[in-house]
């Protein structure tokens, strides 16, 4: 599955212009996953312009990998990100580990034939 690369950031801030011109999304799409997703911007300029730093711009990016590249539904990718959250909290065990390998091969294998 192609995955969706940001190009490399230089600056510490990106306003939501540049974060929609980096996704090639509107700026509304950008403030309803703010929302949608829980997730603040912590920093806003004097007017109250939202001013993403890299690692907010990493989870607009895992956000717009499920929704709009692997087609996950809005539910679909929250229940994911919680499962990637939780995983990196608790790493599995090898036998888990192994069987997880197994289960992403045969979803691959599955979506390729979808495609099809």
């Amino acid at each position: 599955m192609n995955e969706f690369q940001v190009p490399k950031l230089t600056k510490l801030y990106y306003s939501i212009g540049e974060v929609g011109d980096i996704f090639q999304v509107n700026t509304s799409l950008l403030r309803f996953w703010e929302k949608e997703f829980n997730f603040d911007i912590a920093k806003k300029n004097q007017k109250g312009n939202r001013l993403y730093s890299v690692k907010e711009i990493e989870r607009i990016r895992q956000i717009y990998q499920l929704v709009k590249v692997e087609g996950y539904t809005l539910e679909g990718a929250k229940k994911r990100l919680n499962r990637v959250s939780k995983a990196i909290k608790n790493p599995p065990s090898s036998e888990q580990s192994e069987l997880i390998a197994q289960l992403e091969s045969i979803k691959d294998r599955l979506i390729a034939l979808k495609t099809l």
